[in-house]
């Protein structure tokens, strides 16, 4: 099933370092950023936590691949999860009975604020690198693919969203 309503924006793909050309044997540095946008996003609140929480709905996993292409050809493939375990917390700095840690890179972070826990959980940024030595001499046109998808929960279908970075230009030499 497609949620029409939530998306991927801001696909960014960019090289880390400023060289023009690269060199049979080198490897490839690239940064990749994107959020995640729209129901989803909105969703994911206090009001909806507490109420999945108490129907033992209290775990949200998101599935994330990506997928780097260089004409067409699939080069790099990487699959990571995020995920936003709900519990109760009778912290003086949170005003609510039920809240999230966000787990990203398998490191778990305590948000303070529900702006801050939508950024940890919707807001990518990756490094990438990737070994060019497949790629013959020349020019190429690299893009990356993003998939994301999440399962039923109390507050939302499950849901598959995908977007496109722009080319980037790479030339390799010998």
């Amino acid at each position: 099933m497609r949620d029409k309503r939530s998306n991927i924006t801001d696909v960014i793909l960019t090289r880390a370092s400023h060289e023009n050309k690269l060199k049979k044997g080198e490897r490839l540095t690239l940064a990749l950023s994107f959020k995640i946008d729209g129901n989803i996003r909105e969703v994911f609140n206090p009001k909806f936590w507490e109420t999945a929480y108490d129907k033992h709905d209290n775990v949200f996993r998101m599935s994330i691949s990506i997928t780097l292409k260089v004409e067409g050809t699939k080069i790099f493939l990487t699959n990571f999860t995020r995920k936003a375990p709900m519990f109760w917390t009778r912290s003086p700095k949170i005003p609510f009975r039920i809240w999230v840690s966000i787990i990203r890179d398998n490191t778990p972070f305590y948000p303070v604020t529900i702006e801050e826990a939508k950024s940890l959980l919707f807001d990518v940024n990756k490094m990438i690198d990737v070994d060019i030595n497949s790629l013959t001499r020349g020019n190429h046109r690299m893009s990356a693919e993003v998939e994301v998808t999440w399962g039923r929960h109390n507050y939302t279908e499950p849901g598959e969203i995908t977007n496109v970075s722009k080319i980037i230009d790479l030339h390799i030499e010998d």
